[in-house]
């Protein structure tokens, strides 16, 4: 999947590219002061903004989101499920050595919870309360990231009102005038690329990162809890199954077969119908008008 994006990415920004291309010299399309503008205006509102530490935070969680590997959701269950069988036939508390060999923070936290013992309620309550603030931390940067998207624009079209402004200050005078032009013209066009080509789709990406994340959170949690009432792994793997798409699911569909012969389908039909004297009740003509 990811060298997938990658391609894709390569792809589309090549057509976009000679887009620009077919209109003309790409040099053309270059304009110093227009970069001036925007990125430091842009740089200024948000150091004004937003704390130095917060934009640390938010560049890590942006590098972290395209680097790091989506852990499947398949995972985490099988995972689960392995858990599930060793305490059941070692104990609960051999999973103490287990604690420190998971990669994935939530899941440490939440087997050490299970290892010290607490309370379904507590496991619950203590794992709900770390997804929530999770959950704040990513919408914050987030937020800060389409700020950034909504800075550009602004400080594009900024631009295009100085260059206007140093159009009219050269009325008269051809060269002021030809130098002007490509500043309006090209801050305006900074300004949404950088904003709508990188900013609102970092924005995304983190959304969608951490809407995968809480996902799989929950199902450890559930897991967790599941693991601390003892339930069976088989029904354990079933209920943690029901967070998967039908497709990624291993669990087979109970046939229509099965169904009848479970609850006895065929034998209350003919019962009912010899009830009838043989002759079927159209549910519908039944009702109490």
């Amino acid at each position: 999947m990811k060298n997938k994006n990658l391609i894709g990415i390569i792809l589309s920004s090549g057509l976009f590219l000679f887009a620009f291309i077919i209109n003309g010299n790409l040099s053309l399309y270059f304009n110093l002061s227009g970069l001036l503008i925007v990125f430091g205006g842009t740089i200024a509102a948000v150091l004004v903004g937003f704390k130095v530490d917060q934009l640390g935070n938010v560049l890590r969680v942006l590098i972290a989101a395209y680097r790091k590997p989506i852990t499947k959701e398949t995972e985490i269950i099988n995972i689960l499920i392995d858990l599930s069988i060793r305490s059941r036939i070692e104990g609960i508390l051999t999973l103490q050595s287990l604690e420190n060999e998971t990669t994935i923070l939530f899941l440490r936290r939440a087997l050490g919870c299970l290892v010290d013992g607490y309370k379904i309620e507590q496991i619950r309550d203590i794992l709900n309360t770390e997804m929530y603030f999770f959950r704040l931390r990513r919408e914050d940067s987030e937020r800060v990231i389409r700020a950034i998207a909504d800075y550009l624009p602004a400080f594009g079209m900024m631009g295009s009102v100085v260059g206007l402004i140093a159009m009219l200050g050269g009325i008269g005078d051809t060269a002021i005038i030809l130098q002007a032009i490509p500043v309006a013209l090209t801050s305006t066009l900074y300004g949404l690329i950088f904003s709508t080509f990188f900013f609102l789709p970092f924005a995304a990406t983190i959304k969608e990162r951490t809407n995968h994340e809480l996902l799989l959170q929950k199902i450890i949690m559930e897991g967790v809890i599941a693991i601390s009432s003892e339930v069976n792994p088989v029904i354990l793997k079933t209920k943690l199954e029901s967070f998967l798409t039908p497709s990624e699911r291993e669990t087979k569909l109970v046939s229509y077969a099965k169904l009848k012969e479970r609850f006895n389908i065929e034998r209350e039909q003919k019962i009912d119908e010899e009830n009838s004297g043989g002759v079927k009740i159209n549910p519908q003509e039944d009702k109490i008008l």
